[in-house]
């Protein structure tokens, strides 16, 4: 027998197993490619306007694109052993960046929220990076103390403080949104790592109660909720950005008003080419278009739900648990999105995974297709080894 294949902390490419989930590949590679070219129509006249060069921001898109692609290659090749280990050491790297970030001088403030590190390059957005790296953290405590969460009331609560400091950190920032899609996700881990029901559901109650006070009792969130609910109420004032949203789904209708050909975009949409991006996929391309983007999102957390599934059956727990997290964050945070581009849900200043304009998003999030994408291998050599295995015994 192939002593690699014995071996699934090798290399992808060194094994005669199956190593790319290709679902998952064509799905990713769609997203990025209409976002780098979307990105590049919905910023045009706002790059010319700052910075004098109309293909400054399809330049960088384009450039992080490739940097996510090498980003998640460099992923599948190393084992997730790795990640295992390390992943109580990056969490509190996280909580440390967290803490840097809010530091004057060392964090940049971008409309008042305190969310980035310059690096020169690009600015590290760190609420992304600690949204991996806790999924990262809860995937092994999971696999530590499995026992312990399924049985103890401590087992589930301990993980909950790290995680509730996190949030605390990022809704100093503020960024509230990040702090709601990391407390979900890391929830829906903790339940599907079969936490005991009555101190689980106890603990959505009081993140329930506690994210409904944070709105009531801030100003500018309570007043996102109420505009949400009838933008066109003060459609000049805080249903601004909603109701230019929604005026460019309609113009777009089913097929779109043509690739470039946006009146939203002209300083009409704010943010075109982040937060509000597939508005102007509706405005261009239609409604199609936009069915097509859920259509992707869709077969990413169809495929890394199957395939954690497939981990839990081999008895890869970490593998599991970290595909898990995974799909459901960057399912979460493009529901939100879109939610948010088409009025059901209030504004929040989140990116489209693998799609919006940004180096931190982007590149992150291709990392961590690039991670599902090393648990399918490890999933595939564990499936090729109980084969043999099992065909070895009927032999005898």
């Amino acid at each position: 027998m192939n002593s690699i294949a014995k071996d699934n902390s090798a290399p992808l490419g060194r094994t005669n197993c199956s190593c790319i989930d290709k679902p998952l590949l064509i799905a990713t590679l769609y997203l990025l490619l209409l976002g780098v070219v979307m990105v590049g129509s919905a910023s045009l006249h706002v790059a010319e306007k700052n910075t004098g060069d109309p293909l400054f921001y399809i330049n960088r898109q384009l450039a992080f694109a490739l940097l996510g692609i090498f980003c998640a290659y460099i992923a599948t090749q190393i084992s997730t052993k790795v990640w295992q280990r390390f992943g109580p050491e990056l969490f509190m790297l996280g909580l440390l960046l967290l803490v840097m970030v809010l530091i004057p001088g060392v964090g940049k403030a971008v409309n008042g929220s305190y969310r980035w590190i310059p690096l020169g390059i690009f600015n590290l957005q760190v609420s992304e990076l600690v949204k991996l790296f806790a999924i990262m953290y809860v995937s092994g405590y999971l696999v530590r103390h499995a026992a312990a969460v399924a049985t103890e009331v401590k087992g589930f609560l301990l993980p909950m403080v790290l995680l509730g400091a996190a949030g605390f950190l990022l809704l100093l920032e503020p960024d509230f949104g990040s702090t709601a899609v990391m407390i979900v996700t890391t929830l829906s881990m903790m339940f599907l790592g079969g936490a005991k029901l009555k101190p689980f559901y106890l603990m959505v109650l009081a993140v329930s109660v506690v994210l409904g006070l944070l709105v009531v009792f801030s100003p500018y969130r309570l007043l996102r909720v109420l505009s949400f609910m009838d933008p066109f109420k003060d459609q000049y004032g805080a249903g601004y950005q909603l109701t230019q949203a929604l005026i460019a789904f309609g113009r777009g209708e089913w097929f779109g008003v043509g690739l470039g050909n946006s009146v939203q975009k002209i300083f009409y949409l704010p943010e075109a080419h982040t937060d509000f991006l597939i508005s102007v996929i509706a405005e261009e391309l239609g409604v199609f278009a936009v069915i097509s983007v859920i259509a992707a999102y869709g077969v990413i957390i169809w495929r890394t739900f199957v395939i954690a599934v497939q981990a839990e059956h081999t008895g890869l727990r970490f593998q599991a648990f970290l595909s898990y997290g995974i799909g459901i964050w960057l399912g979460l945070q493009g529901f939100i999105n879109l939610g948010v581009n088409m009025g059901i849900l209030p504004t929040k200043g989140l990116t489209l995974p693998l799609m919006s304009y940004g180096g931190s998003s982007l590149i992150i999030s291709c990392l961590a297709v690039g991670l599902v994408m090393r648990a399918y291998y490890e999933v595939s050599v564990a499936g090729q080894e109980k084969a043999k295995e099992s065909t070895k015994w009927v032999c005898m």
